[in-house]
């Protein structure tokens, strides 16, 4: 395999979840291989992602299971929640978690350079801190994505604002916060803040969240984050940040509806780009979409033959499980001579709202488009946890069916431990499963689940949904 010709058989720029998988399986195959990475081993899902929102949402949800352990009988005396010692707690794990993935490199025999690598040419790596060059046959771009902010020029003040990078390293909890954007990241972030108590504050351009989703999700969510104590603004966007007096508050949004809101933290969460800037895709050959983002094949292949890319850094599903995937099916394929490619349909995601989303598969909108009949089963309730609080969260559960062929193309969940549900979901989906099927299996009994395998009565849609 080793081509003396070269210092290395694989260079991977970009040490998160899927630079690092095909790093491991690429060496352990007997590939000589390095890997550069700019900020921390583990990139965005371990660093500053997946990982530490999820301890967020898990802090920020004690904070109601202690509201609700009252009603069912618990006698707890109220200390306020410590943001200083679970900061210091979430940070020792990700610490511990960034190590494992240096210690699985060093003992796959990965050479690890931690400081940037950009293209110079094809086959030419250079390190921007220690100016060493390396020539490489094959390359592996996996450099993730980074949080997009508008430019000043755009945004008066928006140097005042943070991104979901700044979020894990605050030093205190905000008391009021304003967050831009309606996405996932928004929304996870408007609950995290709302139930550790901070007054919040969601500003939106459209007029219902979570654009892409199923409508009936993106109802159940919008509704939730009212629920939760959220002020959500929609139809508006940020025109201008500006200083104004006062310690608590020190900032002044100015939205395009003329509304002022003052906060003390401004969270941008307005998306997210390829992090491909100053890479050297343009030295190296690498098409790029409009955005940026590197365009591939099924194959990970790039426009140049021997240069690849995994994970959000291209234009396909940006999720960490997505991401190890294709950096696993890279690895097997170039130089484990066990061809394989990832399916990119039926991908089953999750949304840390509070309630979760959980989905997988073909939205209602999605399924009319793609079938010339398509039937609907849904149900909304309160589950049975609510009926002794004072609570009205209610659950929302959708399953879309090719009425064709009665296979179930799609599942839409608005439920506590959506995510866990929707895993086990997905193999049926994945498998064509049939509505009959679903309908023959034996409920368990008395769980929120059990509606997936109940429901029995078709819905009848007004209009078709947006």
């Amino acid at each position: 395999m080793a081509d003396a010709a070269y210092d290395y058989d694989l260079f991977v720029i970009g040490a998160g979840s899927g630079g690092v998988r095909a790093a491991r399986i690429a060496a352990q195959s007997g590939a000589r291989v390095a890997i550069a990475e700019e900020y921390r081993i583990g990139g965005t899902c371990v660093i500053r992602g997946c990982v530490p929102k999820k301890f967020m949402v898990y802090a920020s949800d004690y904070g109601r299971k202690l509201k609700e352990a009252r009603d069912y009988g618990w006698q707890i005396e109220e200390k306020g929640f410590d943001f200083e010692t679970f900061m210091s707690a979430m940070h020792a794990e990700v610490d511990r978690l960034s190590g494992i993935y240096l210690k699985n490199l060093a003992n796959a025999g990965v050479d690890v350079f931690e400081e940037r690598a950009e293209l110079s040419d094809a086959h030419t790596v250079v390190l921007k801190e220690s100016g060493k060059t390396f020539t490489v046959d094959k390359v592996l771009i996996a450099t993730g994505g980074t949080p997009w902010r508008p430019a000043p020029e755009d945004l008066p003040g928006v140097e005042h604002t943070i991104t979901s990078n700044e979020v894990f390293q605050l030093e205190s909890l905000p008391k009021h916060i304003v967050i831009a954007g309606g996405g996932y990241i928004a929304c996870e972030f408007a609950h995290i803040f709302a139930g550790l108590g901070v007054e919040t504050c969601l500003v939106y351009r459209g007029d219902t969240v979570l654009n892409g989703f199923d409508w009936d999700v993106r109802t159940a969510v919008h509704e939730g984050l009212k629920e939760a104590g959220v002020r959500v603004v929609t139809s508006a966007v940020f025109e201008e940040i500006r200083e104004v007096e006062g310690e608590e508050c020190p900032y002044c949004v100015k939205l395009s509806n003329g509304m002022e809101i003052n906060a003390d933290t401004i969270l941008m969460a307005v998306g997210r780009r390829a992090a491909t800037e100053g890479l050297g895709c343009d030295a190296a050959g690498v098409n790029l979409s409009d955005l940026g983002a590197i365009i591939v094949d099924d194959e990970s292949r790039t426009s140049v033959p021997n240069i690849f890319a995994v994970g959000d850094v291209t234009d396909r599903i940006q999720l960490t499980p997505v991401a190890i995937r294709e950096g696993h099916a890279f690895a097997d394929t170039i130089f484990g001579d066990k061809p394989w490619s990832f399916e990119h349909d039926n991908v089953a995601s999750a949304v840390f709202t509070q309630p979760e989303v959980g989905t997988v598969g073909m939205t209602e909108a999605e399924a009319r488009k793609a079938f010339k009949k398509v039937d609907i089963y849904k149900t909304r309730f309160r589950p049975m946890k609510t009926m002794l609080l004072n609570d009205p969260e209610r659950v929302m559960i959708k399953l879309v069916v090719n009425a064709e062929d009665d296979r179930v193309v799609g599942v839409h969940i608005v439920s506590p431990d959506a995510g866990e549900m929707i895993q086990m979901i997905g193999v049926a989906v994945k498998m064509g499963a049939t509505k009959a099927q679903f309908d023959a299996t034996c409920a368990v009994h008395p769980t929120i689940a059990e509606e997936i395998v109940t429901l029995r009565q078709k819905w009848v849609p007004d209009t078709e949904p947006a």
